[in-house]
C-alpha cells in the first residue's frame, strides 16, 4: 500500500534508509532511538536486520552518529533538514527587486563536484539559468559554501522578471505537484485520525514527498509569481505534522515497553 501511495505521489518507495532519513528529518532534535526506527521499519514491512544495516552503513558514511542506543543525524544531512525546515515557511512578503547569482567555472568538473553543486543549488531554491548559471529572486537569504562558486546579490537588468521566473522553474507543474500533495495529505491525515497501524507506512510516505516538495519549491515574491497551491500545501502540512507525530510516538513508546498516556 506505501508502495502504491509513493507511485502515485511520483517518488521512490521508501526503503530501509529512506524511512530512516524521513524520519530523523522530520524528528527536533533529530535524534531517534533505534528500537524506534526499527519499529517504524517494521510499519513498511523491512525485517529489523535490515534497517540496523542501513543505520550502520549511514553510520559508516557520516550521516549518523550513534550514542546510547540512539541515532542522530550529522554532517551534510543537518544541512538538509534546515532547508527542509524553511521550505514549510511563507516565502516573506517584502521583496526590494534584487536578484541572487550563482556561477561556477566551466570546464570539466569531476561529476560528483557537478551534482554536489546541483544539489546546493536546489537546496538554495535557485532556478538554472544555463549550465553553471543559477538565480533566483533576493526575498530569501542564499549562502552557498561550495568551492569556486562566486554567489552574487544586486539589481538585474531584465525586461520582465516575471518571464524569468518562468524559465527559472515550470511554474505551472509546480502548482498542479503541490495540489496533487495537498488532497493525498489531507486523505493521509484522516486514515491516521482513524487509528490502527495500517495507515501510518502510506501516510508516512505522503508526508515525505511533501516534505521534499516544500524543500525545493522556490518561494518566490508574490509580485512575481503568487502560489496558492503551495501556500495551502503548507498550511495543510502545519494542520497535519501533529497527527502524524502522535502516531510516531505511539510507535516510539511500544518500541520501548512504555505506555502511551491517554
Amino acid at each position: 500500500m506505501a508502495a502504491d501511495v509513493a507511485n502515485d505521489l511520483g517518488i521512490r518507495p521508501l526503503n530501509a534508509r529512506s524511512v530512516v532519513l524521513s524520519a530523523l528529518l522530520g524528528s527536533h532534535p533529530p535524534e531517534l532511538p533505534v528500537a524506534a526506527l526499527v519499529a517504524l521499519g517494521s510499519a513498511f514491512a523491512i525485517p529489523p536486520g535490515t534497517v540496523r544495516t542501513a543505520l550502520s552503513r549511514m553510520a559508516a558514511n557520516g550521516e549518523v552518529t550513534a550514542v546510547d542506543g540512539r541515532y542522530r543525524l550529522a554532517g551534510r544531512l543537518i544541512e538538509r533538514q534546515r532547508e527542509q525546515d524553511e521550505g514549510r515557511a511563507a516565502p516573506p512578503p517584502e521583496w526590494d527587486g534584487q536578484w541572487w547569482s550563482a556561477t561556477t567555472p566551466g570546464g570539466n568538473r569531476p561529476a560528483t563536484e557537478r551534482r554536489r553543486f546541483r544539489a546546493a543549488m536546489v537546496g538554495a531554491r535557485m532556478g538554472e539559468l544555463r549550465p553553471g548559471v543559477w538565480m533566483r529572486p533576493a526575498n530569501i537569504g542564499v549562502s552557498v559554501d561550495r568551492p569556486a562558486v562566486v554567489l552574487v546579490r544586486g539589481v538585474l537588468t531584465v525586461g520582465d522578471p516575471a518571464e524569468l521566473v518562468r524559465q527559472l522553474w515550470d511554474l505551472d507543474a509546480s502548482e498542479a505537484r503541490a495540489e496533487h500533495l495537498r488532497v493525498a495529505l489531507a486523505g493521509s491525515t484522516s486514515a491516521l485520525e482513524g487509528g490502527g497501524d495500517a495507515p501510518i507506512a502510506p501516510a508516512f510516505s505522503t508526508f515525505a514527498a511533501c516534505l521534499r516538495y516544500l524543500r525545493s519549491e522556490p518561494q518566490l515574491p508574490l509580485e512575481l509569481a503568487a502560489s496558492p497551491a503551495a501556500r495551502a500545501l503548507r498550511a495543510e502540512y502545519e494542520h497535519a505534522e501533529p497527527t502524524l507525530q502522535a502516531r510516531l510516538r505511539e510507535i516510539n513508546l511500544r518500541s520501548t515497553g512504555d505506555t502511551p498516556r491517554p
